[in-house]
């Protein structure tokens, strides 16, 4: 009779409020939604691999620096298991890796502006027409993926499917373009540091005092913090 042998997750995963695995020397035992990532794994500058495969790239990154803190998202359970394996026995005190779907680990788990640097390596680049609205990157996703890079931050891509890195080529600059000029009030509104109802307020203020700059406002009347107010700053 074949042995049968039980799939044991590493004692350093644990399941989140939000349905998903976290694996990791984690300092808070729920990082609730979106994730509080200084409560959960203080420490430097982070960044976020999506897609990370068997881990080699994220757990090579993670030994060479250990001043940095490094999020890999990647939904294959296999995959999870066996990098958040070799984290452990690794000892790595600077990673964090989260098994869920790339869209809602970006849309609802994760926060924004927070990553000095963004990889994503090889994704499935879906080649069929009717399909490509599953890749990462599109018109309706680019702007998920973008948003968890700090000012100054880098996306590193590669892909070995020509079209595709076109395509997000176009899709980066697109979205440059666009925010070149957007005005700051949207901006903060589109990353989700101003309320509809606080814009509302912005916008009766402004009207009473068209000359009162945005900053005096925004700060002023306490609608937005300074580091939200400078991070939309720097994204133009």
């Amino acid at each position: 009779m074949a042995e049968t042998r039980e799939r044991v997750l590493p004692p350093f995963t644990r399941t989140s409020s939000a349905g998903v695995q976290l694996a990791g020397r984690l300092a808070a035992t729920d990082p609730g939604a979106p994730f509080d990532l200084e409560r959960l794994l203080p420490g430097g500058p982070w960044e976020v691999e999506i897609g990370f495969g068997k881990g080699r790239f994220l757990l090579r990154r993670a030994r060479e620096d250990p001043g940095r803190r490094f999020l890999g998202v990647e939904v294959a359970g296999k995959y999870f298991r066996l990098a958040a394996r070799r984290g452990e026995r690794l000892g790595l005190g600077n990673l964090l890796l989260l098994r869920a779907e790339a869209l809602y680990a970006l849309s609802v788990l994760l926060p924004r502006g927070f990553a000095t640097a963004v990889h994503v390596y090889f994704p499935d680049p879906w080649p069929k027409s009717r399909h490509q609205k599953r890749r990462l990157f599109d018109r309706d996703t680019v702007d998920l993926v973008l948003d968890l890079l700090a000012p100054g931050g880098r996306l590193f891509f590669a892909t070995d499917f020509l079209s595709y890195g076109e395509a997000v080529e176009e899709l980066e600059a697109a979205r440059a373009r666009r925010r070149a000029g957007l005005p700051l009030v949207d901006l903060l509104l589109e990353q989700g540091h101003l309320s509809p109802d606080d814009r509302d307020h912005y916008e009766t203020l402004k009207a009473e005092n068209p000359h009162r700059p945005d900053r005096n406002i925004l700060l002023g009347e306490g609608l937005v913090t300074e580091e939200h107010f400078l991070r939309a700053l720097g994204a133009r």
